[in-house]
């Protein structure tokens, strides 16, 4: 089973290196489902590791719908992960529908080459899941990371399952969200080849609350969540 990590920092790469994961996909702040890397933490990882990586093509929060000048920004970033020598891109577009927008991840999946390209969780939103599956198989999508179309892979594992079944020789499945050591093991029963997860845990960084805080109160600011090396060392040992 390959092992995908989600990354937020060097030390998060670093330690899914070392803990024998396969790839890493490079994203920041997770709390919002991961947006667009930095290009010098990118760099560095390319230059310092080895392990495979991905990047997070999402040039802000919020919903998957861009304007012309966003979408500019995820062109530009392509190019910037093939010059560093990234080894896949995960992105993709929607309609304000939250239906597939075809004609515009189909150029991204085009520019990307031949880095393969991962269509992220917005595949969650979409109405119809049969239908966007047949539309990203026709333009070249290599890779759905998916929790079923459930806020964890856990509560929709019955339909990762089903979909896995029936287009699993047309196009990657990956579970992916709540992925951890009490059930990973359900998915590589399943038959899935891949699996998705950040086995991230906080860091305590700051002895003392900040006197001001930048999230509202939202998130805990004397810490800072770090892929664990030995939670994914056991993860990736069980399914190996």
């Amino acid at each position: 089973m390959i092992v995908e990590i989600c990354a937020n920092s060097f030390e998060s790469a670093k330690n899914a290196q070392d803990a024998g994961a396969d790839r890493i996909e490079l994203c920041s702040e997770l709390g919002v489902g991961g947006v667009t890397p930095s290009f010098g933490l990118l760099k560095k990882i390319k230059e310092e590791l080895t392990i495979e990586v991905s990047v997070l093509l999402r040039p802000r929060s919020g919903n998957f719908t861009y304007t012309d000048a966003e979408f500019d920004i995820l062109k530009k970033d392509i190019e910037l992960c093939k010059e560093l020598g990234c080894e896949g891109i995960v992105s993709g577009v929607l309609h304000n529908d939250n239906t597939l927008d075809v004609e515009r991840t189909k150029e991204l999946i085009e520019l990307s080459r031949p880095l393969t390209f991962t269509l992220h969780r917005a595949f969650d939103w979409v109405p119809d899941a049969h239908k966007t599956i047949t539309q990203l198989t026709a333009i070249g999508c290599d890779r759905i990371l998916t929790s079923g179309q459930q806020p964890k892979a856990m509560l929709g594992i019955d339909f990762l399952s089903e979909l896995h079944k029936e287009y699993g020789d047309q196009i990657t499945i990956m579970p992916g969200s709540g992925v951890n050591e009490e059930n990973i093991l359900n998915f590589k029963e399943q038959g899935f080849k891949e699996i998705h997860f950040s086995a991230s845990k906080p860091v305590k960084v700051l002895m003392t609350e900040p006197p001001v805080s930048f999230s509202g109160g939202q998130q805990d600011e004397t810490s800072v969540p770090v892929s664990d090396l030995h939670t994914i060392k056991r993860m990736v040992k069980s399914v190996k």
